[in-house]
């Protein structure tokens, strides 16, 4: 099993969300969160005054998967939540050493 995480532009969610689900996935966490990457900061003005915005709004997906959906997950966010621009994103791979549904006590695969 492994983790995939995704940080993504707020207004790919859905994209996203339904890219993932048409391949069978059928949990995912979501998150807003905020930060900076490779894009430029860009500098706003607001009541007269000048400030810098450096941490932009940005959203986290996170799903749990069986190894072999794990190529076709990242595909299809990397797919979805492409504009070509700087701020795109990022998606992290990590290996998921056990799961447990709380409810059931199931283990492994079957708690996913």
């Amino acid at each position: 099993m492994k983790k995939v995480e995704a940080v993504i532009r707020p207004f790919m969610l859905d994209e996203v969300r339904d890219a993932v689900t048409a391949l069978g996935v059928g949990g995912m966490t979501v998150s807003e969160v905020r930060g900076v990457g490779h894009q430029p900061e860009h500098t706003q003005q607001s009541s007269g005054m000048k400030y810098t915005i450096d941490l932009l709004p940005r959203t986290k997906v996170e799903v749990v998967v069986a190894d072999e959906l794990v190529e076709s997950v990242v595909s299809a966010i990397c797919k979805v939540a492409w504009t070509g621009s700087p701020g795109d994103g990022k998606v992290f791979v990590l290996p998921i050493l056990e799961a447990l549904r709380i409810r059931t006590g199931e283990m492994g695969r079957a708690a996913l």
